[in-house]
């Protein structure tokens, strides 16, 4: 389905038209014609399914369709004044919440790019660990869309900085990471704050538990939009699991991965800042272009990190969890989960970093024996079983446990697991130089970057 057929305005369309894009998603096509209608949502979508632009779009039809209805008032001699006549209030009209600052900053940019033809769009950001007085004075003058954090928006609300009074539509983006980082009483706060007349949109993996009594009393007989859930399978994401006998050993396998030729971005997941900044400096030190990231670094060096990434100024970004949500670089063909997740779910939108804009990718777990319990509720929580892989010259000198708890497909080839991998729910196939995990040369020792600690 085109966007021509969605009923956007042709300011938005010819901004998504010259963005590259020419069809609507499965998720855009049936969360833009609702939103549109003023419907309040409950989404259910995929990492990479191009949910941020199922909202964004409705919201800036929103900002256009004031303008033009304060305009037809202005010339009847009815407009209250200037800004009020283009369609400006003090405060933002449109509100979007999200769970970290890297979300934010990626939910602002799609909003600057499908609001290029807008005239005097004003969107801004307040997230933490960026000086407050830039955020007050964007606060102070007329917005149009407002992206923030729970915490840092809750901050400005009670020192009176921030007005919400003239919101009309709120978004909450992945309403249940930002419940699991304790954000619930915060988000009710800032509702409070908002007029009950508005739309409200939310944006979650799941809508069970507390997300879903979030949800009850936040929205209005929302209309339930379930695009994609954690037991669908990426058939342009190939998995595997890595047994290893130690840290030795994982070192050692990880090492061999980064060094194949087919890996253009890797992104390696830690279970903790402090194993972020170790296993960064140890990969600068062996010559990678690398930089960690996670929550304890100021902004501005995130900040520099992230454009580093983007730019290809860096090969390898070792990162936490809470760091990496809203990272969205298609170059990223590698994910590697260096230490496992707290929680099942987060493995699904760690691979989701991969395998993006119409790209394979490879998703690579490292695993050690300690590892079983957390391996067997990722494959519970998926239904699908990891395909164990291994690499010639650096197999496990202990037999692999067997943690099978997924897909009944996968349980029947419980006997054929081993060096051979397949691809996430697709077909078998033949291993080549990535398949085999082996065979592939170093590829020589590279500068480390300027981003590397």
């Amino acid at each position: 389905m085109s966007f021509d057929s969605l009923g956007l305005h042709e300011a938005l369309t010819r901004a998504v038209a010259d963005a590259g894009y020419d069809n609507a998603t499965d998720v855009q096509q049936r969360a833009i014609p609702p939103a549109l209608a003023g419907r309040d949502l409950m989404v259910s979508a995929s990492t990479g399914s191009g949910k941020t632009a199922s909202f964004i779009l409705p919201a800036l039809q929103r900002v256009l369709a004031a303008r033009g209805d304060n305009s037809k008032r202005r010339e009847a001699g009815e407009g209250p004044g200037r800004d009020r006549a283009r369609g400006v209030v003090h405060g933002p009209r449109i509100l979007v919440l999200a769970p970290t600052r890297e979300l934010a900053m990626q939910v602002a940019k799609a909003a600057t790019v499908y609001g290029r033809h807008v005239q005097g769009l004003r969107v801004a950001t307040v997230v933490g660990g960026v000086p407050y007085p830039a955020q007050i004075k964007a606060l102070r003058g007329p917005l149009d869309i407002l992206i923030a954090t729970p915490g840092r928006l809750l901050d400005h609300l009670q020192t009176g900085k921030a007005v919400l009074e003239h919101v009309e539509m709120l978004v909450l983006d992945e309403a249940d990471r930002m419940l699991d980082m304790g954000f619930i009483d915060d988000i009710t706060t800032i509702a409070d704050h908002v007029p009950a007349a508005r739309q409200t949109v939310m944006y979650s993996a799941t809508f069970a538990g507390n997300v879903g009594a979030l949800a009850r009393n936040m929205l209005r007989d929302p209309q339930r939009v379930d695009v994609a859930s954690h037991t669908d399978t990426h058939v342009n994401i190939e998995q595997r699991l890595h047994w290893a006998d130690n840290h030795h050993h994982k070192n050692a396998l990880l090492d061999h991965i980064l060094t194949e030729r087919d890996l253009e971005q890797a992104v390696i997941f830690t279970s903790t800042q402090r194993d972020a900044d170790w296993l960064a400096d140890r990969l600068a030190e062996l010559g990678h272009a690398v930089a960690s990231l996670h929550g304890g670094m100021p902004q501005g060096r995130r900040n520099r990190v992230l454009q580093g990434l983007r730019n290809r100024h860096l090969r390898v970004l070792v990162a936490t969890d809470v760091a990496a949500r809203g990272i969205d670089v298609p170059t990223i063909s590698h994910v590697i989960n260096y230490g496992l997740p707290m929680k099942a779910e987060d493995y699904v939108h760690r691979i989701g970093r991969t395998g993006r804009a119409g790209r394979n990718g490879l998703a690579v777990t490292l695993a050690e024996r300690m590892d079983v319990g957390m391996i067997r509720r990722i494959q519970h929580f998926t239904t699908q079983d990891i395909p164990v892989a291994t690499v010639a010259g650096l197999e496990p000198k202990t037999p692999a446990p067997r943690v099978f708890a997924g897909a009944p497909a996968a349980r029947n080839e419980r006997a054929g697991f081993g060096a051979g991998a397949r691809r996430f729910g697709g077909p078998a196939k033949k291993p080549g130089p990535r398949g085999a995990h082996g065979g592939a040369k170093p590829s020589g020792a590279r500068r480390a970057s300027p981003f590397a600690r």
